[in-house]
């Protein structure tokens, strides 16, 4: 048995994706083999396979918009209590005036990666005979790359999981090995599929969006947000396809899965990183996974009641006077 724990790309919304994951390790005792991420998702499993738990919470708690960009290209101001989102048409600029190939740059996110997954946790890494592979989108090559730590120096490693992190044109371009490479969520952003070439009997995947559409876009007021929402549009339909062929795949070959969706949609843009938000998405995660397992259990044993059930029925047992 070979168990994988999978994670897809989602920005900030990675919070989630690491309270599931916390309810998961620590209170079903699943351990993973294997730990495959794109883009959020391959920020986190270095930590999940090292069972780094609070590590990973500490993290996705406290970055902010200056832990991630050192130029940044969006414009944050509230109207009416809201946080509305814009281009900072001053910092795209500069960028463009200095040659650079994107609108805004995230080497301070590079520095994060090396900061929080040290030299020590790849040995450690490497010594426990985990399987950690992160996703990158080779554009150069035109293909969809999976970068094992067995099989990259230290260096390297950080090196593709900043690449899978990067929202290009919003973030800054990986130039590697005479390659031009990006985010890996532009060509497998849910990687279910490489998880069950490599091996994986039983996987876990935890999805950064809802399982059906519910929201509609309004309508883009300038070239800039016109861009992203295409590139939102894209990648939601990449996703889907992801789990079609997953889906399919594991069917195929007898294997269990379990996929992870967000109850609702926590953000339309996943680039804005709120600390205050993304410790609110932890907690969501956590419960959600814990509902989830419950709702499992109950349906295996119709005779046992979940926590929510037992309190609804102490309530209406207390109104009934019995």
């Amino acid at each position: 048995m070979k168990k994988a724990l999978v994670i897809s790309g989602g920005g900030s919304k990675g919070a989630f994706a690491g309270g599931v994951a916390q309810y998961l390790m620590k209170h079903e005792n699943k351990k993973y083999d294997l730990f495959l991420g794109t883009s959020t998702g391959s920020l986190m499993v270095s930590h999940l396979a090292m069972d780094m738990l609070d590590e990973l919470k500490e993290l996705y708690t406290n970055v902010n918009q200056e832990t991630i960009f050192s130029n940044n290209p969006f414009k944050i101001r509230k109207v009416a209590g809201e946080k509305v989102i814009s281009i900072n048409h001053l910092n795209t600029f500069w960028n463009f005036l200095n040659g650079r190939k994107t609108f805004g740059e995230s080497k301070n996110l590079r520095s994060l990666i090396k900061k929080n997954v040290t030299k020590e946790m790849y040995l450690k890494i490497k010594a426990a005979n985990k399987e950690v592979v992160v996703t990158v989108s080779n554009l150069t090559a035109n293909q969809i790359e999976y970068k094992s730590i067995n099989d990259c120096s230290y260096e390297d490693f950080c090196d593709w999981i900043w690449g899978s992190c990067n929202y290009v044109p919003f973030m800054s371009l990986l130039e590697k090995d005479h390659c031009q490479y990006a985010d890996g969520g532009f060509g497998s952003l849910i990687p279910i599929r490489e998880a069950i070439l490599r091996g994986a009997t039983e996987i876990d995947a935890i999805i950064l969006e809802t399982e059906v559409t519910q929201i509609n876009r309004l309508p883009a007021k300038n070239p800039f947000s016109l861009l992203f929402d295409v590139m939102d549009f894209m990648l939601v339909h990449v996703e889907r396809h992801n789990i079609t062929i997953g889906k399919l795949a594991a069917s195929n070959k007898d294997i269990k899965l379990n996929l992870y969706y967000t109850p609702t949609v926590l953000t339309t843009n996943s680039l804005v990183f709120d600390k205050k938000l993304m410790k609110k998405w932890w907690k969501s995660g956590f419960n959600y996974a814990k509902s989830k397992e419950e709702e499992k259990m109950s349906e295996f044993r119709p005779d046992i009641l979940t926590d929510q059930e037992m309190e609804d029925s102490a309530e209406e047992a207390e109104n009934l006077n019995i």
